[in-house]
């Protein structure tokens, strides 16, 4: 169904062949579409003047050798709906998605504007050789795990890994249902080296988990999250990266946390901890939705450094923080939340072994209420700069990495809106 679909979506272009042109077994080409299927050995590069399907599961590379995935700015990338179609980069191999703010790739449904809905396709998956902890109960000579959805393996020993480069790529309506305990992200990070670029990101109306990092050292900026079924920004398994000038909104039919981060489910003091630096935040709940839960739910040992946050409309509370082991971060000064302000109906979820209130108030330059921003919950057309953050008082960013730009500002925008011109809203 999805040929008759798209073909008359999106038509023909200026080149027109009587025959499909076949580049090799797992690329077809006719009439400026191009079908992708199975996996991808030789350096490919998408340009701008084709469109592109996804038919199943595509991988790049063989998990051995170098294979590059060259995307050209302005493509568009569609998720076959009827077959899961999915894009993997593979460990060892890269992809170079290098749009502009004019001319961002984007990856979407192989349905027509208007009909499109959560879980239509797969998403993209990042398969890296940076360490990561899911092995913490096994004597191995480094850690791999394979991913959901049947991504393949990841993790390794190279902390410094790439995996290319992505700028300014959009991600929608993505995160299709494999099994019931089993969904894909919209862009999973499995694994990935801090070698690898990631500015100006969105994922939109994902079904489940919006950006999850498995492990690995990635740092991210510019990143923006709407409209997801489930956590905005997911962590586990030892993610030692960071993320800075990040906005997570959640709509008010579905979603859950805005984050939910944790280090290792199995064993809470797995090693490499996941412990982030993260700068420059603003997490939107849904104040009416019971489907917005925690905009911070810091878990299962994890570690994490906060700094210039605002959280605000979440229903359950703001800030959780629970399990022993994080606690024992919490104590040892390795979970830190500065600088930051909380306006929700309960600022935070009280706990006996914890008084999470006056723990976030006695660190430096935070505040509770007063939090507002122009016009965060508008769901089509939002406006995300701050008209007040309080009493919080903004903190330089760019100590904390080396990645990180120096700010004097809480929350994701200071002055320009970087999500201008290339992210959408659109709600189907």
């Amino acid at each position: 169904m999805l040929n008759v679909l798209i073909l008359s979506m999106i038509g023909c272009g200026e080149k027109d062949s009587a025959e499909p042109i076949v580049t090799d077994a797992s690329v077809s080409c006719e009439n400026n579409l191009c079908i992708l299927s199975g996996t991808i050995t030789e350096d490919l590069t998408l340009t701008a003047d084709n469109q592109y399907l996804l038919r199943g599961g595509v991988f790049v590379g063989d998990d051995s050798n170098e294979t590059i995935l060259t995307i050209e700015a302005g493509t568009t990338i569609y998720g076959e709906t009827s077959t899961d179609g999915m894009l993997v980069i593979r460990r060892y191999s890269k992809i170079y998605a290098e749009g502009t703010a004019d001319a961002p790739i984007i990856f979407t449904s192989s349905k027509e504007p208007g009909t499109r809905a959560r879980g239509d396709w797969g998403g993209l998956i990042i398969n890296g050789n940076a360490p990561i902890n899911a092995c913490a109960d096994e004597e191995v000579e480094f850690c791999e795990a394979f991913g959901e959805g049947g991504a393949g393996f990841y993790g390794g020993t190279d902390s410094a890994d790439s995996s290319g480069v992505l700028n300014y790529v959009r991600v929608e309506f993505a995160g299709t249902l494999v099994s019931p305990e089993n969904e894909l992200n919209g862009i999973a990070f499995q694994g990935v080296g801090s070698g690898t670029e990631v500015d100006y990101i969105q994922v939109h109306m994902n079904a489940d988990d919006g950006v999850e990092f498995f492990g690995g050292s990635v740092v991210v900026k510019h990143v923006l999250v709407t409209g997801v079924g489930d956590d905005s920004l997911d962590w586990t398994d030892g993610w030692v990266g960071g993320a800075q000038h990040v906005i997570l909104h959640q709509h008010d039919d579905n979603g859950d946390n805005g984050i939910e981060a944790d280090n290792n489910g199995e064993n809470n003091d797995a090693s490499p901890r996941s412990n982030p630096t993260l700068a420059n935040f603003t997490i939107i709940g849904s104040p009416d939705s019971e489907a917005s839960d925690y905009g911070l739910l810091i878990r299962e040992g994890t570690a994490a450094t906060m700094k210039n946050f605002v959280v605000v409309g979440f229903n359950e509370a703001c800030l959780d923080i629970t399990n022993d082991a994080t606690f024992t971060q919490v104590d040892e000064g390795n979970v830190t939340l500065t600088n930051s302000v909380l306006n929700c109906a309960n600022y935070v979820r009280d706990r006996e072994e914890l008084d999470l209130e006056a723990w976030f108030t006695e660190q430096e330059g935070n505040a509770l209420g007063d939090a507002e921003l122009v016009d965060a919950y508008n769901l089509e057309k939002p406006d995300y700069t701050p008209v007040s953050t309080g009493s919080a008082t903004a903190a330089d960013a760019s100590s904390m990495n080396s990645a990180f730009d120096s700010t004097d500002y809480v929350g994701a925008i200071g002055g320009d809106d970087w999500t201008v011109g290339w992210t959408t809203h659109e709600l189907q």
